[in-house]
Order: structure tokens, then C-alpha cells, then sequence
């Protein structure tokens, strides 16, 4: 049996509001395959954002460890960090995130240049991350010039420029409506079946909720449910 991609073990995370203790996670121990879709699910208040950045390693648990990939990421340096989410991690937000002044091919290349690629490499890179998200033909129209759902694409080919060994998508249909949001679900599911991208999603969606391999369920910060259910025709279809 391969080791998981993510494991978190007995992670808690506690917030001071004034006199208050906030639980945000409670001994919370899961493990994610690679190469799967894994949504992260519950009311809002479950502790689904704190989860994604125990894993993302934009935030640090107050109790347990988060290891990705055999790294202890609860464990690293700030500067470690920073390399672990430029390297290891891509981000989704519900958001966009987008530069304003800059164009979708522009937006895209945004992290290789932080890495340095080489000029010819990193416009490769960029075509082929824009036709993998269908927007190929809008490589140069600028965020204000595209639908939620294609400005959605483009954070997603962004996300993936640097080759991330895991997508983490916060909500990442919460501001599109149902069409768009069909495809951005098709999307991901694309990415995990054709590319072997591993994927973890934090989502209110029960289409998207549907469509994964893996259902983690959180309730007041804690794990009410882990379930993997198996594929079904209804996934397929989702995803088509």
C-alpha cells in the first residue's frame, strides 16, 4: 500500500477571541491518496478553510502534525514554507485572485517568472496550461474581459504552472452559477482522471461534493465522516 499523499494526525487548532477559545480543529486525523479528488465538506464554521491551510502550510496547528509528500509541514521554517507552497502547493480561491492590469497568459506565468523559468519555456508552459483549461483562444484578454468562470480557469492554470504535486480550491465555485460551476467540476475531475493531479476541495457544492473519490465531512471542527465511495455512472456524468 502506498503512503498518502497528506496525512494529518491528531491536529487541532485553537483561536483567542477576547476571554474565548476558539476550536477550529479537534484531533482531526485523516490521510489523502494521490491522484484523487478529496472534498472537504460542512457548514460553514466546520473548520473546512483552517483544514486546507494546516495543508496549504499557511497556518500552523496548535497541537499534531500535517505531513505532505513525507514533509512534516507543520515542522518547517518560514522560509521553508515559502518554498513548500511555491514548489509543492498550488491555490484556489474562491476569489480569482487575479492580477487586474495583467492578461490571462500574464497571469498564468506570474509564478514561473518568480522562479526564474526561462523566457522560451515559461510561453510554452503558459500555452499549454491555457489549452488544458479550454482558454487557449483568450490568452490575451485581461481578467475584466472574462466570465467568473473562465477568470476561474485561469487561477486553476495559474495554480498548476509550477507543476504542484497538490491543487488545494477553497469554494472554488462559490461565485459562479450552476453552469460555470458544471465547469470548473468537470475541470478538476479532468485533471485528477487525464493528468494524475491530486486534488483537495473545500466546498458547500453537492454536485462537487458528488463527483469526489474521497469525502472528508467536518463538523464544529472536528471529523463526523471519511468516506472514499466508489465511482458511480452519476460521477461520469457529472464530470461529462
Amino acid at each position: 500500500m502506498a503512503e498518502p499523499l497528506v496525512r494529518l494526525r491528531g491536529v487541532t487548532k485553537e483561536y483567542r477571541l477576547g476571554a474565548e477559545t476558539i476550536h477550529a480543529l479537534q484531533d482531526v486525523s485523516v490521510s489523502m491518496r494521490e491522484a484523487e479528488l478529496c472534498v472537504v465538506h460542512g457548514r460553514s464554521g466546520s473548520g473546512k478553510t483552517t483544514f486546507l491551510n494546516m495543508v496549504g502550510g499557511l497556518d500552523r496547528p496548535s497541537g499534531g502534525s500535517v505531513w505532505v509528500d513525507g514533509v512534516e509541514v507543520s515542522a518547517l521554517s518560514e522560509p521553508e514554507l515559502v518554498e513548500y507552497r511555491r514548489g509543492t502547493i498550488g491555490f484556489v480561491f474562491q476569489a480569482f485572485g487575479l492580477i487586474p492590469i495583467l492578461s490571462a497568459a500574464e497571469n498564468v506565468e506570474v509564478p514561473l517568472r518568480l522562479r526564474r523559468v526561462d523566457p522560451a519555456e515559461r510561453a510554452q508552459r503558459v500555452r499549454e496550461l491555457l489549452r488544458l483549461v479550454d482558454l487557449g483562444d483568450r490568452a490575451n484578454h485581461r481578467p475584466q474581459e472574462l466570465s467568473g468562470g473562465e477568470q476561474q480557469r485561469v487561477a486553476i492554470a495559474r495554480a498548476l504552472a509550477n507543476e504542484p504535486r497538490l491543487l488545494i480550491a477553497d469554494e472554488p465555485t462559490a461565485q459562479l452559477d450552476s453552469q460555470r460551476a458544471k465547469t470548473i467540476m468537470g475541470l478538476l475531475r479532468r485533471l485528477v482522471d487525464e493528468r494524475g493531479v491530486s486534488v483537495v476541495v473545500a466546498t458547500h457544492d453537492p454536485p462537487l461534493i458528488a463527483m469526489a473519490d474521497h469525502r472528508i465531512e467536518l463538523a464544529d471542527g472536528a471529523v463526523a465522516a471519511d468516506t472514499e465511495p466508489a465511482a458511480t455512472d452519476d460521477v461520469s456524468a457529472l464530470a461529462g
